[in-house]
């Protein structure tokens, strides 16, 4: 496996293996990297002949410089566990490598970067599309894998895709799970002991609630996930959204859509530590 920090080093290696015929596979990742990166990477692998792995926290799309400067930072260990699943290329570039001037590009795509996170957020997903597309400037990738985790990123991805025309096949996974439900997230290792016994209640509400939702309308499903979720100590809703799992715009009747999805943000703990997750209704 090699190690590239410059965009031209890893361009020169990538122009070559396509000279050959290889097809490149992509896995954008902010580092600290858990089961669920690893499993993305594993599909990358099966499905292409290369497979290019971006280890860089992206400035853009922290709208708090907290979160930012407290985000983990683990690139030696990341690049020994890329190392024994089989990864080729790793490119771990410097904020001054990815960003040479600052990028003033804008991207807006309502209302699926609008709603929710990017409510929540501002500026979080122009933030993501901005180095999300320079990223497959750089790489060229055939086909780009994202977790279902982040449902939100992945509606705001193909949305980019489709807008600037780029040539890439957005390979969406599922989400890896703890043995406890909680969803893996590089964020889980900033919880305390205390706060990591009490994540999983996010998850434990969910799966309620959908047997919860076939006897009751989406008010009271969304009123009933909200409330499992606060009466447990130290966790609090920040939003829940029952959507339409296409568009993302809220329901009012389970009818209204084909695919439903419920997503929801919780923070966790007294930091506190800002945790998502989903569901699927139909």
């Amino acid at each position: 496996m090699k190690v590239f920090e410059k965009i031209v080093d890893l361009q020169n290696v990538l122009f070559l293996d396509r000279k050959c015929g290889k097809s490149v596979g992509f896995v954008p990742t902010m580092g600290a990297l858990h089961e669920g990166h690893a499993s993305l990477v594993i599909s990358s692998i099966k499905e292409n002949d290369i497979t290019v792995v971006s280890v860089f926290v992206n400035p853009n799309q922290f709208n708090d410089k907290t979160d930012l400067k407290n985000y983990p930072r683990t690139l030696d260990k990341d690049c020994l566990l890329l190392e024994k699943i089989g990864a080729d290329y790793v490119f771990a570039p410097s904020v001054e490598e990815m960003y040479p001037t600052p990028d003033n590009r804008s991207f807006e795509y309502p209302p699926v970067s609008t709603v929710m996170e990017g409510a929540h957020r501002p500026g979080h997903f122009n933030g993501v599309c901005q180095v999300v597309s320079r990223l497959f400037y750089i790489c060229r990738p055939d086909r780009a894998y994202f977790g279902e985790k982040d449902w939100q990123q992945i509606a705001v991805i193909k949305a980019m895709v489709r807008h600037l025309a780029i040539s890439v096949q957005i390979v969406e996974c599922p989400i890896v799970r703890e043995d406890d439900g909680l969803a893996k997230s590089s964020r889980n290792t900033l919880l305390s002991k205390a706060e990591r016994a009490i994540a999983p209640a996010i998850y434990s509400a969910l799966v309620q609630s959908v047997k919860f939702a076939t006897t009751h309308t989406v008010a009271e499903t969304h009123d009933f996930v909200v409330d499992e979720i606060n009466k447990v100590d130290g966790l609090d809703v920040e939003y829940f959204s029952i959507v339409d799992g296409d568009s993302l715009l809220d329901v009012n009747d389970w009818n209204d859509a084909s695919h439903v999805v419920g997503c929801i943000t919780v923070y966790c703990g007294e930091k506190p530590i800002r945790l998502i997750d989903h569901i699927k209704y139909k």
